[in-house]
């Protein structure tokens, strides 16, 4: 067992399995369907979530943190089991309060050695911080180390999203009814960025073709280190994955996963996005 244990929260958008087998500890938010509340993957699945989500007549979901003891008693547990230090690379706090728990609870523990990193980012962006953040534990680097090196490489890090409908965004208060109603029309297909913990439209096409062509361009602009796919239900997910990895010859295609968006994020995007989480090489 490495020293350091890394954290993170269920808005990475980390596969249960492969976290828990690499010895990332996920503390889930909390997704609210109208008076039923569930713990994004562990009382809930992701096809679990979507199947609720698209259901006829389902309310619209909404998230929450988990309380700072959630992530206190968590921490306790990995002390309890050996660790003796702890870093945690958290959805951008400019998006939810799950970094602020996180710090709480690092207070109330203060003769612990427990590092919380903003990545400024969501999604499988977050899972690939914590990735590199194993990959530092298991190599020996101290923890102050390796909250240093994610604080800087979370600069880099870039998440787009080719989304199918603007009803998701107008739902979660995004945009308003009227420029749904219109978009829907014109069948516009919004692409959008998350990036230093804000949230933009980059671009706003008429077609899903065009939109993917958009997200491969976006995602190629500068050199490309690690990289993570990403949808939502999306039947053609593997040809996208497939098409944008002929424009990074450089990258091994066995390193590049695809990740169903979670309880956490999913009720932002909806059904049938298809999305990128990058790392860009630094410089």
């Amino acid at each position: 067992m490495a020293r350091v244990a890394i954290f993170t929260d269920s808005a990475s958008d980390l596969d249960p399995a492969e976290a828990a087998a690499s010895g990332i500890h996920v503390i889930p938010l909390i997704v609210v369907f109208g008076e039923k509340s569930f713990r994004a993957g562990v009382d809930m699945t992701g096809p679990e979530f979507w199947a609720r989500m698209t259901a006829p007549d389902a309310p619209f979901p909404t998230t929450a943190a988990s309380s700072p003891g959630d992530f206190r008693d968590a921490y306790e547990s990995a002390f309890t089991d050996g660790v003796e230090a702890i870093v945690g690379v958290h959805v951008a706090e400019t998006l939810s309060g799950s970094i602020k728990s996180a710090r709480i609870a690092r207070d109330m523990l203060p003769d612990r050695e427990i590092y919380i990193v903003d990545s400024l980012t969501a999604s499988m962006a977050i899972g690939l911080l914590a990735r590199m953040g194993v990959e530092l534990a298991e190599a020996d680097v101290p923890a102050a180390e390796i909250a240093h090196e994610l604080e800087e490489r979370a600069q880099d890090l870039r998440i787009y999203f080719a989304l199918e409908t603007l009803e998701y965004l107008k739902k979660g208060g995004r945009i308003s009814g009227t420029q749904a109603a219109i978009g829907t029309l014109l069948s516009v297909k919004p692409v959008i960025m998350v990036k230093h913990g804000e949230v933009t439209t980059v671009d706003k096409v008429r077609t899903r073709s065009k939109a993917r062509e958009r997200l491969v361009e976006l995602t190629v602009e500068k050199p490309v280190e690690r990289l993570a796919i990403l949808h939502s239900v999306t039947p053609d997910i593997d040809a996208f994955r497939a098409e944008l990895l002929t424009r990074l010859p450089d990258i091994d295609p066995n390193a590049v996963s695809v990740e169903l968006v979670g309880p956490s994020v999913g009720p932002h995007v909806g059904p049938g996005c298809v999305g990128a989480a990058v790392l860009c090489r630094p410089g």
